[in-house]
């Protein structure tokens, strides 16, 4: 069983509106590639998602910050019980209307960095939106919110290499060691889920050319020393359902990292902007490289 998350928006005109859909059936498709699921015509599919929406245009809010939740799903449907290949499947999508992640505006979030349980591993489904890469990571996610955390970071290896946070990919903006500001990463080297989010930060931020922009490997270690030599600018998670999601503190090693937020201690500048720029751009306010996608 794999899936995808995505999300339909109605402009000011009432039309309605997708965001980079190309990305999303890429990655449903590689995802499946790898659960051994048939592979699909991600041209037709979106054509089929487009259909699906005009039947539920009733059903997609017109207001800023709402919108349409998508979930384009594959489970194989053979009738056997043996660990094979599927020689069937079934591919189909079902949504609902869903209202802003943060409903009085930003609302930082402190997480609890894990070292004893891993999200993924090399040669695993880390880069794949499978069901089987989340239930795991229930019982972790319920340990860090018993202990007052909203998320668990995801930690790797003997270094502590930042991964993920809850199921988002993690930005770190910062001044590095060689002291050049920039905004860092974890790699796609095939334990990271390839978000759409996230490819688009990348984008935007690289388009500014204001700071340097990094996918490379870093350890929990740096980040507790940029925070400790004022060098940590800010924090946040990515993903489709938030945008961005703004961290004020990581507890690591008994300790809890104070992350800073901006001067209202809620999101900073660099989140606030990226969050309004990915909104501008899903609602149709702004264009940028014909990634907001007319239904029509």
């Amino acid at each position: 069983q794999c899936f995808e998350g995505m999300k339909a928006y109605k402009d000011q005109d009432g039309k309605i509106r997708l965001f980079r859909p190309d990305m999303n059936m890429n990655r449903w498709d590689a995802s499946c590639v790898r659960l051994a699921l048939p592979s699909f015509d991600k041209s037709q599919m979106i054509n089929c998602l487009k259909a699906f929406l005009k039947e539920e245009t009733t059903w997609i809010p017109q207001k800023d910050g709402f919108s349409y939740y998508l979930r384009p799903t594959a489970i194989a449907t053979s009738s056997t019980l043996g660990v094979v290949p599927p020689s069937e499947a079934l591919f189909f999508i079902f949504g609902c209307p869903v209202g802003p992640y943060f409903k009085d505006g930003f609302a930082p979030v402190k997480i609890l960095a894990e070292s004893q349980f891993k999200r993924a591993w090399p040669g695993g489904t880390g880069n794949a939106k499978v069901g089987g890469n989340y239930a795991p990571g229930l019982l972790p996610q319920k340990m860090a919110q018993e202990k007052g955390y909203s998320q668990v970071l995801w930690l790797f290896g003997e270094e502590d290499y930042v991964t993920e946070v809850g199921s988002m990919n993690i930005f770190v903006f910062w001044k590095n060691a060689q002291g050049n500001d920039e905004l860092v990463t974890a790699p796609l080297d095939g334990t990271i889920l390839p978000g759409v989010t996230r490819d688009s930060i990348l984008e935007l931020a690289k388009a500014w050319g204001e700071f340097e922009v990094s996918e490379r490997l870093f350890t929990m270690h740096e980040v507790v020393a940029a925070a400790a030599e004022g060098r940590l600018y800010e924090s946040f998670g990515a993903g489709t359902a938030a945008i961005v999601a703004p961290i004020n503190g990581i507890a690591y090693q008994g300790k809890e990292l104070q992350v800073p937020c901006g001067q209202d201690g809620r999101a900073g500048a660099l989140s606030t902007r990226l969050y309004r720029e990915l909104s501008d751009i899903q609602y149709g306010r702004k264009q940028f490289k014909n990634w907001s996608v007319l239904v029509d």
